[in-house]
């Protein structure tokens, strides 16, 4: 059997160690479609796998990456044919199922969304879990009834891949947008995304009153903890949060205060095991609901040989947009 390139994940004598190295093909787990990954992506969940940071990685040794699109090679899947163009996002791949930074990956057609039609590889991987998290996001939100009428809608870690996108996709939809960002210096860039205000993020970083005076209709949180705390106590009567992350942290010292006097709702936001009919439909609205340069504004390109050190670099903060990782 042949053998490919991929980013392996192996147990070191200290945490974990990440590389890129030659996979033999035979090792691949079971799974009833094999695609030729063309692109992937770095999310901060790919971040915290190939850093070690985090225990994500549930079985050694492991392709890292969570996402990747390509084109179906085999298939005895009844809804895939050789040729089709896939998408895949989460679902365990990258953790518990060997993931898509390698140019080969065997899943479960059950997993698999199709790539829209006017969509390339590339543009889906641009976009990739943290711009269908955020697509996911805006989804919740107008479910709960939010309009651009309702009043302004604040994204969090705006600079980040999920903020970048949930700002594009709100401005398109015709809200206005605040910006809540700790790098003051990309306020152009989140400007050119439909930001109309810049929010510097030490605003939400102290301890959370029970209640605050009331400034958004609605939130896209990527961050958590204290900061997610805050937009709760902000958040105007009858409004949502829509958490999506925890770049801040896991905790929520928060109160029901929000919830009981200003009836406000949060919504979860998850894109691992999220179900099929809502992926098609989030994927569906990108094709449509997210500008395409704006998209391509936010996106550089890098090799997988270039995976491991953009991974310390989103951990850090230090990645503005979306990464694509062009597989081969």
């Amino acid at each position: 059997m042949a053998t490919f390139k991929a980013i392996v994940i192996e147990k070191a004598d200290k945490g974990t160690q990440a590389a890129l190295a030659d996979f033999d093909e035979v090792n691949l787990m079971d799974g009833d479609v094999t695609v030729r990954v063309e692109y992937s992506t770095v999310n901060y969940k790919d971040g915290l796998a190939v850093t070690g940071k985090a225990p994500v990685v549930r079985r050694f040794p492991m392709i890292a990456g969570i996402d990747g699109a390509g084109t179906v090679e085999a298939s005895s899947h009844p809804a895939w044919k050789p040729g089709d163009k896939v998408i895949l996002n989460g679902w365990g791949c990258g953790e518990t199922h060997l993931g898509c930074y390698g140019e080969k990956a065997r899943l479960k057609g059950d997993w698999l969304v199709p790539l829209p039609a006017s969509m390339s590889t590339r543009e889906a991987m641009a976009i990739g879990t943290a711009g269908y998290t955020a697509m996911l996001s805006v989804m919740a939100l107008e479910r709960h009834g939010l309009t651009p009428a309702s009043g302004p809608v604040v994204v969090t870690g705006a600079s980040g891949g999920v903020g970048s996108v949930a700002i594009a996709i709100l401005a398109k939809r015709g809200f206005t947008v605040h910006a809540v960002t700790g790098r003051p210096q990309e306020a152009d860039y989140l400007k050119g995304l439909g930001a109309a205000e810049i929010i510097e993020r030490q605003e939400l970083a102290g301890p959370a009153k029970p209640l605050a005076k009331e400034r958004w209709a609605g939130a896209v949180d990527a961050v958590g903890s204290t900061t997610l705390a805050n937009l709760l106590s902000m958040t105007r009567y009858g409004g949502a949060v829509a958490a999506c992350g925890l770049a801040g942290g896991m905790d929520l010292p928060s109160s029901v205060a929000p919830f009981i006097l200003r009836g406000v709702c949060l919504y979860g936001i998850d894109s691992v095991m999220c179900p099929l009919p809502r992926r098609k439909e989030a994927w569906k609205r990108l094709e449509s609901d997210l500008d395409r340069q704006k998209l391509a504004a936010m996106t550089t390109e890098i090799g997988l040989s270039g995976v491991p050190e953009a991974a310390a670099a989103i951990l850090k903060g230090e990645v503005r947009g979306r990464v694509v990782v062009k597989i081969g």
